[in-house]
């Protein structure tokens, strides 16, 4: 039986930051910005547009800056990635008024990604956050390996909530909470996130789940089931971690869509002009696009 399901839900769509900057192949700039003008156009109200990292590490995010200068609107929530205090220099010279950090629980994952540990991360980045606060800044904490690391195995829930203590501390608006590597079951879906609505009632709780093992949308409901109602996902299943060996992409859009909107939920998105937009990005990608719905609507069009 199923129970605490909202009415409606938020999709936050990371294909353009989070679904491109694993691919093998650079997507030009002018694809980009149409393929984020065609997800607004299916209704997409909050979306990642990019992110300032080095374009030696992150090759595909090179073009940041323009992206965000072109991309921009007063509709929709535009969140821009900023890993450290460079980052975010970057971005106040930008019109963008909503950044995302990121820490990892794991200090293994942490250290390999941004060649931190946990611990350093959260101390640069915390007065940071403070900064952006004081400036009226959206502020989105993602907390990578929530539930599993591939170099630790299970994370302890324990020290995934103390993480996220930390950032509502600091003062983010959001937390979007991950699996990254995509081995959470159902039952920690729904355990983590129940504890995470008792701990933090104030704060926007986004689950973030991929599809490594083809439990994306399982976690989803058993997080509905828990009482999220934002979810973080990616036209195509794009994506994928570059220091997360073996991990997929993130639940698909189109998939996440259809099983809502068939479960009476609405998510103000076009499934007509959200497969649009992936046709966009389709030519230019590395990878074939195996969705569900997906498959699909390509047998019918």
């Amino acid at each position: 039986m199923m129970f605490n399901l909202p009415k409606k839900v938020t999709i936050i769509e990371v294909g353009p930051r989070d679904g491109l900057q694993n691919e093998k192949l650079l997507v030009p700039t002018e694809i980009k910005k149409q393929f984020i003008s065609s997800l607004r156009s299916a209704g997409l109200q909050e979306m990642e547009l990019t992110s300032f990292v080095s374009p030696k590490w992150v090759p595909q995010m090179g073009d940041a800056a323009e992206i965000t200068t072109d991309c921009l609107d007063d509709k929709t929530r535009n969140i821009v990635l900023a890993p450290n205090r460079r980052g975010v220099d970057r971005i106040f010279s930008t019109d963008c008024q909503a950044v995302a950090v990121f820490v990892g629980v794991s200090n293994s994952f942490n250290l390999k990604n941004i060649n931190k540990s946990t611990g350093d991360s959260l101390a640069e980045l915390k007065p940071v956050i403070r900064e952006l606060k004081l400036n009226n800044y959206f502020v989105r904490a993602c907390i990578s390996t929530a539930f599993y690391c591939p170099y630790e195995g299970k994370i302890s829930p324990k020290d995934t909530l103390e993480l996220c203590h930390e950032f509502v501390h600091a003062g983010v608006d959001e937390l979007s909470v991950a699996d990254t590597i995509g081995m959470a079951a159902p039952n920690e879906s729904y355990s983590l996130f129940s504890q995470l609505k008792a701990e933090f009632p104030q704060t926007l709780l986004t689950a973030h789940f991929h599809d490594t093992r083809k439990l994306a949308l399982a976690n989803i409901l058993a997080a509905l089931q828990a009482g999220i109602d934002r979810f973080d996902t990616s036209a195509g299943g794009l994506g994928g971690c570059p220091f997360a060996p073996g991990a997929a992409g993130n639940a698909a859009t189109e998939d996440v869509v259809y099983m809502l909107e068939r479960m009476g939920i609405a998510t103000g998105v076009d499934l007509d002009k959200l497969m649009a937009a992936i046709d966009v990005v389709i030519p230019y990608l590395s990878r074939k696009i195996e969705t569900g719905y997906y498959r699909l609507h390509a047998q019918t069009v």
